[in-house]
């Protein structure tokens, strides 16, 4: 039991280092919204219309936004 209540709190310590948005390659789509001031449902809405498109990765079922790639899109995108 002892074990497992390190475990624990390893991963406690772990998830409360927080890495800044701007230095993440994947971002959730709630931190995309965020980061780039693009709604939550507009972000889903353009995964599944861009499904396999160079700037989102499926983790199961999880999206995830490159950061890099999505700022490259947006900068030669006129609507979004």
């Amino acid at each position: 039991m002892n074990g497992k209540l390190a475990e624990a709190d390893k991963a406690l310590k772990k998830s409360s280092q927080t890495i800044p948005v701007w230095k993440k390659y994947l971002l959730t789509i709630e931190e995309a919204a965020s980061y780039f001031g693009i709604g939550e449902k507009r972000l889903r809405q353009l995964a599944a219309e861009n499904a396999g498109a160079e700037y989102i990765m499926e983790i199961g079922t999880q999206i995830r936004i490159k950061r890099p790639e999505f700022e490259t899109y947006l900068s030669t995108a006129y609507v979004v």
